[in-house]
């Protein structure tokens, strides 16, 4: 049989489709997801009881900067901060499409108006400024405003003696705007460092992915990295690493437990009892800041 034969035998065999839950008609949208790593069906009520990790291979579905901070805040206790700020174009820049046009489906589509969302809360009762990424923003790219809101985040902690934590989520430098967009890895770390000498606590959770000019600043300079299971997390890809080097990468390599076992986290921490370690970490941090700022 030749090979056009054996396709047009393919195309005329006759197959039946079952059934599936998701395709029901008389199920609304939403009721069903699928896990995109064990390709289960799980029930979406069932989905978000559990914090979005899924019940049959605990594979932690990305959430929303909304999402985060409502998991991680006292209920009704978060205030959002910087929330006019938006892009511009200093570039003029067009690749497939002008970047303005790429910023304005991107604030479509996630209801933000930036790929990072900042603000006053309380954790367990402990004082907070918590900003949280949303990948849905193109990629969660570090532009002159994220860079902008992030240290404008450690300025208000200093003013009033609060704690940070930042929950991250990008594939790295918002090469549409060029150079700013690098600048901002020099002043995400400029005020981290001045945060530093204020003796307050600094929490970063890593989540999936976490790359790119992110991880090279503000991300990799917490007193405290957690980083949720699966995360990848690093520099540059591991593809670019391999063509790189051109050798075969570890099993895992970059992925949140490999990193811990190489000190680049210090826990990795399951969304269940994300909250609580947290609250944990700013009882003790906190204290201890409280304590060296008394002896001074």
């Amino acid at each position: 049989m030749s090979i056009g034969d054996w396709f047009k035998a393919r195309e005329s065999r006759k197959y039946t489709k079952m059934p599936h839950p998701a395709d029901t008609p008389d199920l609304p949208d939403g009721v069903w997801s699928k896990c995109a790593q064990c390709k289960r069906i799980i029930y979406q009520g069932e989905l978000v009881k559990d914090l979005y990790v899924c019940r049959h291979c605990g594979h932690h579905v990305e959430l929303t900067a909304a999402q985060r901070i409502d998991m991680l805040a006292d209920p009704g206790s978060f205030s959002e901060v910087d929330a006019g700020l938006t892009a511009a174009d200093p570039l003029g820049f067009t690749a497939t499409k002008p970047y303005v046009e790429s910023v304005a489906s991107a604030r479509s589509d996630s209801d933000l108006a930036e790929a990072i969302v900042t603000g006053r809360a309380s954790i367990d009762g402990h004082p907070v400024v918590i900003g949280a990424m949303d990948f849905r923003f193109i990629g969660a790219s570090m532009g002159s405003v994220v860079g902008e809101k992030v240290a404008r985040a450690f300025e208000l902690a200093i003013a009033e003696r609060r704690a940070v934590v930042l929950a991250t989520a990008s594939g790295g430098a918002r090469m549409q705007e060029g150079m700013l967009s690098l600048m901002q890895m020099a002043k995400t770390a400029a005020a981290r460092e001045r945060f530093a000498r204020e003796g307050l606590p600094y929490v970063a959770l890593l989540t999936h992915p976490t790359m790119g000019g992110v991880t090279a600043s503000f991300a990799g300079l917490s007193d405290i990295a957690y980083a949720e299971p699966g995360a990848l997390v690093g520099f540059a890809g591991p593809r670019v690493i391999e063509q790189t080097i051109r050798q075969k990468l570890p099993k895992g390599f970059q992925r949140a437990e490999f990193m811990m076992r190489h000190g680049m986290v210090d826990d990795v921490v399951s969304r269940h009892v994300l909250r609580e370690r947290v609250a944990l970490t700013l009882g003790y941090l906190m204290t201890a800041s409280v304590s060296a700022g008394e002896g001074s």
